[in-house]
């Protein structure tokens, strides 16, 4: 079974956030909401409202997998938005 959850910027701190299960948003993707592909249209709804009122921007559907009530993101793209900021050290020469 295919399992999603919706992914945004916060508006106003640019921050990574995940819909979360009373509709609000989270930096932790443990916390945010997991549906299946029936519910999807119902997110997207709850996160256009969002976006017109000015909380997230670029709200998306990302593929993710639940393992022993662990949620992880499917691509690599969304694995290292849900850690947070990297920074690139180049080597000491």
């Amino acid at each position: 079974m295919s399992h999603r959850m919706v992914t945004a910027n916060r508006l106003h701190d640019g921050a990574v956030v995940y819909l979360a299960a009373d509709k609000d948003w989270t930096r932790n993707v443990e916390s945010g909401l997991v549906a299946d592909s029936n519910d999807t249209e119902q997110l997207l709804a709850v996160a256009e409202q969002a976006t017109q009122d000015q909380i997230v921007v670029a709200p998306y559907l990302i593929e993710v997998e639940v393992v022993a009530n662990s949620i992880r993101p499917i691509r690599f793209r969304e694995q290292i938005r849900a850690k947070g900021p990297s920074i690139f050290a180049p080597a000491a020469e």
